[in-house]
């Protein structure tokens, strides 16, 4: 396939299409159709306001509303890059790590907490074990194609999986726990949003208030004992989730 370039596109000045979204419209057709690959770096906007004879504010807005659909990414240093279209994650009982896999991505794992520790309240509510003394606490930063996606919180009993740093790096949580014999059996889930605080900005390559996806998880297994509660945030510009409705009257 020809490497694509500025020069193809084509703007009307005096169509009903605004000139930004002409220009964001072209650009996203060659990100999807490969002709702008993942990586691709995008000229600066003054060199493409000079080749298109428009205005710097116009292929602003062009590029930003591109960013905004996940399909640009700005770098300080770096300059602006295409980045893999958003994850479209069907709710389902799998990991994260075995769903980017399956679309062919090569999931990586940055493992900031991963400890035991004495189980507070918080922690024996939603773990729905009274007598638990002690949990496991992990906390990860899930990327694909080089690009932190989403910041992974779990608390799991003590003793049901040890994993090393390096497992949690190279593995999903549901594959170390099926590994170690734990049957998953159902969960209970609650999808929302919120904002992004000073934290999840920094760890999300995002801005603070930046839309984020929240997802909360507990998982049971056949015996109906609770094996993780999972607390989540995802970049609402890269992350989406499916859901299939069927109609049971």
């Amino acid at each position: 396939m020809k490497p694509w370039a500025p020069s193809e596109i084509v703007v009307d000045l005096n169509g009903p299409e605004p000139l930004y979204s002409q220009v964001a419209r072209q650009i996203g057709a060659a990100i999807e159709d490969g002709r702008l690959p993942n990586g691709a770096r995008l000229d600066n906007e003054l060199d493409l306001a000079a080749r298109l004879h428009l205005s710097r504010p116009t292929i602003r807005q062009a590029i930003q509303s591109l960013v905004n659909q996940g399909l640009l990414v700005r770098k300080r240093g770096v300059g602006t890059q295409v980045v893999r279209t958003k994850v479209a994650r069907p709710l389902r009982l799998s990991s994260l790590f075995d769903d980017l896999s399956e679309l062919g991505d090569k999931p990586e794992s940055v493992v900031l907490v991963n400890r035991v520790e004495p189980a507070g309240d918080d922690a024996i509510e939603h773990l729905e074990a009274p007598g638990l003394t002690h949990v496991r606490r992990l906390k990860r930063v899930r990327s694909t194609g080089g690009e932190p996606l989403a910041i992974m919180n779990n608390y799991l009993p003590d003793g049901i999986v040890d994993p090393a740093d390096d497992e949690l790096r190279e593995k999903g949580l549901y594959q170390l726990l099926r590994s170690a014999g734990v049957r998953l059996h159902a969960a209970q889930q609650n999808v929302g949003a919120r904002q992004a605080t000073e934290e999840d900005a920094e760890l999300l390559d995002e801005k603070p208030g930046a839309a984020l996806l929240t997802m909360r998880r507990t998982t049971y297994d056949d015996s109906g004992k609770v094996v993780e509660y999972g607390w989540h945030v995802y970049r609402a510009s890269r992350y989406s989730f499916n859901l299939s409705l069927t109609n049971n009257v």
